[in-house]
């Protein structure tokens, strides 16, 4: 882990940097309680700050966890309303055939059935992510939990 990493890092490299941190990762603890989420789209280029702000303000804000439920909720809309439940459990990533935390929407979401999201600590409170909608990557985003305890 390398605490010297931080959103604003993220969204500054490129996919293969993205790509090569969270092969190089451990899944870590699955976590608990409210991330701040940042999409990680267009990563490297000047616009990735600008559209991560956009999706921030008008489509969402995070993801709260009950790990010992084995669930999440997104934040989402501009009110930061909670839906879009997800399973969350260990599987191997589709990255990389290496344990991560898979956020799995397929029982739980008629709208997102088919996202899964794979997670790894990449930092202390900071979780990098992997969307897929099927089998086809889609985008990174970014969970920091750096408001409470560190998850790991």
């Amino acid at each position: 882990m390398d605490a010297t990493i931080d959103t604003g890092r993220l969204l500054s490299m490129s996919q293969r940097e993205l790509d090569d941190l969270f092969s190089a990762s451990s899944a870590g603890p699955i976590p608990s309680g409210e991330a701040r989420g940042t999409a990680i789209i267009a990563p490297g280029t000047p616009y990735s700050q600008e559209i991560a702000q956009a999706v921030n303000v008008f489509a969402w804000q995070g993801k709260d966890f009950d790990a010992a439920r084995g669930i999440l909720t997104n934040r989402i809309t501009p009110f930061g309303l909670n839906g879009i439940v997800a399973e969350v459990g260990v599987a191997p990533s589709w990255l990389d055939g290496k344990d991560c935390i898979v956020l799995d929407y397929s029982k739980t979401s008629l709208l997102a059935h088919w996202i899964r999201d794979e997670i790894r600590l990449i930092a202390p409170n900071l979780y990098l992510g992997v969307v897929y909608w099927g089998k086809q990557r889609l985008i990174n985003f970014s969970l920091d939990f750096s408001h409470q305890p560190s998850p790991g």
